[in-house]
């Protein structure tokens, strides 16, 4: 796919969200941005923003299959990933799939499920597949787990393993609509239905190919010293106590190749990353006094923010 029509499919889909949802724009960008780069979403903010609607949304605005699942105490990995069921009629075993085999897997209040279920996503978050009883199952493609989690109910509640939320490209929070956005919606005749009016914008094999197209975006040798330079000196922040891993500096380069697209370019600049930082690192840092991933996530961010105005961007001649 060429890059102008990448990036025409991807603000087409941007538009289409914008149109019926009352979240930030900047939200909708960045969500369909990780869709394109093959990364998945963990939203993170109070009940009743429109956290669930946007991954539905998304779901419908690409042509493809949604599945959620209520992440609760009791869940089994069988109830997420499937299981193998046995057949008097044929006397053998057949593999009955999970809800995880869908396009989009909107994984609500992932926190409430103990760490064997939230480990069972690692290999589908990693290699879009599962396995089960020694059987591997590849998963539907394009595959984004857009997961959801209360931050202001923690009772009940299991913190994310460290490679669980290792796997998100992103993590980032709502925040309440503004005045005038909120008062079309409460006036709205659809208020309850809010994705009554959204059609299908793109095909699943057109974000395929965006993905194959964003994989080719080239990152030069000064930007990409650029992107290592900020994940490297979060290994030696002040205040923290593990920084951001190799696995952390590919998705942020990922992401940065995902923006380049959506401005119509096939290469990486600088801006793109200064963009990306700010969502695909601060809940990579482990900070001092503090769990993997349940410091307050304004306080990483803010961290990141400082970090990137004190690193030397790359000169143009240079790039």
């Amino acid at each position: 796919m060429r890059t102008s029509q990448a990036r025409d499919v991807l603000h087409a889909v941007a538009d289409a969200l914008n149109a019926v949802l009352a979240c930030p724009r900047e939200t909708v960008e960045t969500t369909v941005l990780t869709c394109a780069a093959g990364g998945h979403v963990l939203l993170e903010d109070v009940p009743g923003v429109g956290k669930t609607t946007l991954a539905r949304a998304l779901a419908t605005a690409i042509g493809g299959t949604v599945r959620r699942i209520q992440f609760t105490p009791d869940l089994l990995p069988g109830d997420l990933l499937g299981m193998n069921v046995y057949s008097r009629a044929t006397e053998s075993f057949a593999f009955h799939p999970g809800p995880i085999f869908a396009n989009i897997v909107i994984a609500d209040e992932i926190n409430r499920a103990d760490p064997k279920v939230q480990s069972a996503l690692l290999e589908a978050m990693g290699e879009g597949q599962v396995s089960v009883d020694g059987q591997t199952h590849h998963l539907e493609q394009p595959f984004i787990v857009v997961a959801t989690q209360n931050p202001i109910e923690l009772e009940g509640t299991y913190p994310l393993p460290e490679a669980q939320l290792d796997r998100f490209m992103i993590r980032m929070g709502f925040g309440y609509p503004v005045a005038g956005t909120e008062e079309r919606m409460v006036m709205s005749d659809h208020a309850s239905r809010p994705l009554e009016g959204l059609h299908r914008v793109a095909e699943l094999d057109q974000m395929q190919a965006i993905r194959d197209a964003c994989a080719v975006v080239k990152i030069s040798q000064p930007v990409a010293h650029y992107l290592v330079s900020l994940t490297a000196a979060t290994r030696t922040m002040e205040g923290v106590s593990y920084g951001v891993s190799p696995r952390g500096s590919l998705q942020l380069a990922a992401l940065s190749r995902a923006k380049a697209l959506y401005e119509g370019r096939d290469f990486v600049l600088p801006d793109d990353v200064r963009w990306a930082a700010p969502f695909a690192l601060p809940h990579r840092l482990v900070l001092e006094n503090a769990g993997y991933g349940t410091a307050p996530t304004g306080l990483a961010r803010q961290l990141v923010e400082s970090l990137i105005e004190r690193t030397p961007v790359p000169r143009a001649s240079d790039r």
